[in-house]
């Protein structure tokens, strides 16, 4: 019996699908189309960084010359050694009050929005919809409305020329609020329900259970508020006064006014601004696309 079955059973092994092999053969192209179309976008993209290090390893004339030089001619380490040295520029304290007020508004984002959105997400009050609308309905306000009304809070408090002033108006946005929500609404209520029959208390069931399910999705908030404080030019612009009090994008304006033609110290600036959001962005990438993905499964 085994004899008179293992011809068929080979044959049905080698035996070929001739509608899956040309659904293979057309499969192959696509995929190196998609590889090269994904590589274009890629070198599009990555293009300006390349060059934007590049030209901060150039001198001064080379960085001016019309003609695109992808590799220095001189390298040389000139412009950065001129920004970190000069007195005028003290580019390490704008990086030091940039990274100060960027953390602590991040810190202050993740306690206002988690604690607004579980309570959005999970407790049941009177007028929780219209509540929530309202905090959506703030989205559509343009920031600059707002700039006015801060400006004049913010002076009454005596938080002009000081680091609170970057760092408090922010603290608390509807964007928080709303991705939160979201994802607590994808988290399973059968975790929480447990916890409340084993005794435990809303506030502690939030703490250790539900914000630890949520690191994806604090990560991401939190690595987006702090690219919106490390951004931020004309909120500081208009608030900060002292050199010394500056953060690193209203500073590098002043770099770039005094030294308006050379690209080589301004460019060495932008690498110095870029380098701590590629790296939180490289560290916390796999974090953002799960919160991103899971954010938006329930409305």
């Amino acid at each position: 019996m085994s004899t008179a079955t293992a011809p068929t059973s080979a044959t049905a092994r080698g035996s070929r699908d001739p509608a899956r092999e040309s659904e293979n053969g057309r499969r192959g192209p696509r995929k190196v189309l998609l590889y090269v179309a994904l590589v274009v976008l890629s070198l599009v993209f990555i293009s300006p960084l390349i060059y934007m290090v590049s030209t901060s390893f150039k001198t001064t004339a080379d960085a001016a010359s019309t003609t695109p030089q992808w590799i220095p001619a001189n390298p040389t380490t000139q412009a950065y050694e001129s920004i970190f040295t000069t007195q005028g520029t003290p580019v390490v304290r704008w990086l030091v009050n940039s990274l100060a007020a960027a953390t602590m508004q991040t810190v202050l984002v993740l306690i206002t929005a988690s604690m607004a959105a579980y309570a959005l997400a999970r407790i049941d009050f009177p007028g929780k919809r219209w509540v929530f609308g309202l905090i959506i309905a703030t989205l559509f306000i343009p920031p600059v409305i707002l700039l006015i009304p801060n400006y004049l809070i913010v002076g009454r408090l005596g938080w002009l020329d000081t680091l609170l002033a970057v760092i408090v108006p922010g603290a608390a946005g509807a964007f928080g609020v709303f991705f939160l929500r979201q994802f607590f609404l994808s988290l399973p209520k059968e975790l929480e329900e447990a916890a409340f029959i084993d005794g435990a208390t809303r506030w502690r069931t939030f703490r250790t259970i539900v914000l630890p399910l949520s690191r994806p999705a604090l990560v991401t908030l939190a690595l987006l508020s702090f690219l919106t404080n490390w951004n931020d030019f004309l909120w500081p612009v208009y608030v900060l006064f002292s050199p010394e009090n500056q953060t690193l994008p209203a500073g590098l304006s002043t770099l770039q006014n005094a030294n308006a033609v050379r690209y080589d110290l301004l460019m060495a600036g932008a690498v110095v601004a870029s380098v701590p959001v590629l790296v939180m962005y490289i560290a916390a990438q796999r974090y953002i696309v799960e919160g991103v993905g899971r954010a938006g499964l329930k409305g």
